[in-house]
């Protein structure tokens, strides 16, 4: 499975190492799935984990080794076309655009309703992170 991962799901898991979004993101790389990036997930990513609101045991150099690291692993997706504007927020198209551009299977994210209407028109499937560990197997 090909997946784009929300920034929200970044948050969470540097948030906390109890929940299904840190179990996400320690699986990676995960025969399973891959992930795919692109230059302005990157720079979302970035600029969120570094606005100062995750705990203060997470270090800046902490997330720059997040994000390079998730820039080595992850599947470089250039976007040569726009679906702008479809979605309810302006901001979550880019992740829109990466998992057209890709042909993702999902986008795992904590704001499905944002994305409304994805699955029928691109057949991207929303799921959360608890959803997608159990579509593939790791939890029941």
């Amino acid at each position: 499975m090909k997946i784009v991962l929300d920034t929200n799901i970044l948050v969470t898991a540097l948030k906390s190492r109890r929940g299904a979004s840190f179990k996400l993101i320690s699986m990676i790389p995960d025969k399973r799935f891959s992930i795919v990036i692109s230059v302005a997930l990157i720079l979302e990513y970035e600029a969120v984990l570094r606005r100062g609101k995750l705990p203060k045991s997470i270090t800046l150099s902490d997330i720059n080794d997040l994000v390079d690291y998730l820039c080595f692993v992850g599947i470089r997706q250039e976007i040569f076309y726009l679906w702008r504007p479809f979605l309810p927020d302006p901001s979550d198209d880019h992740i829109l655009e990466l998992a057209v551009a890709a042909q993702c299977d999902a986008i795992v994210t904590y704001n499905k309703k944002d994305f409304r209407g994805v699955e029928k028109r691109f057949g991207i499937r929303m799921l959360d992170s608890k959803e997608f560990l159990q579509k593939i197997g790791v939890l029941s």
